[in-house]
């Protein structure tokens, strides 16, 4: 099923958490704030709109990452209902496209359910003080229509690493709801 994401709620405050990569390094929040923000991506391995993005989105956050723009990216889908988006399969989707970020596992769903998201691919973007800036997708592209994309999320995490402060006008995110456990 589509979804959309809401309307950025300017300033909410990133909730603290610790997730671990498929292979069981943990990250935490407060140590992935850096100076310059930070974006996190709630993905799956198994959604069409996620398969589309995969190579920009490791294209696009390299270059964010080279900046000195932190990303972590979080699966919050039930995988024991979706062996796609297992942790093995996590860290083979993650290696397949290049992901120079932590994808991490939220086993419990409790992080996604703190941020609300809603679907996969939904960008959370954040600034140095953990306030919330962007909310949308990576860029004004269809499905079918990446010829003339505006890369939103890259200009939108470099405006927030200069100012502090995203931009107003920002597209919401769409893509296949997050598959939570009943």
């Amino acid at each position: 099923m589509l979804l959309d994401t809401p309307i950025c709620d300017f300033g909410y405050q990133a909730p603290e958490f610790t997730l671990k990569t498929a292979t069981g390094k943990p990250y935490t929040l407060s140590e992935q704030l850096g100076d310059k923000g930070l974006l996190i991506a709630f993905i799956c391995n198994h959604c069409p709109y996620v398969q589309r993005i995969a190579a920009r989105l490791a294209s696009d956050t390299k270059l964010l990452m080279d900046e000195g723009i932190n990303v972590l990216a979080i699966m919050s889908n039930d995988y024991h209902y979706l062996d796609a988006d297992s942790p093995q399969n996590m860290q083979r989707f993650g290696e397949q496209h290049r992901f120079a970020f932590p994808y991490l596992v939220d086993e419990d769903q409790s992080v996604g359910k703190r941020y609300g998201a809603v679907c996969t691919p939904d960008f959370f973007g954040f600034n140095a003080k953990g306030e919330l800036q962007y909310r949308g997708r990576l860029d004004n592209a269809r499905m079918g229509n990446a010829d003339n994309r505006v890369p939103e999320l890259l200009n939108a995490m470099r405006q927030i690493a200069k100012t502090g402060q995203g931009p107003r006008q920002q597209t919401p995110s769409m893509g296949c709801s997050i598959k939570w456990r009943d």
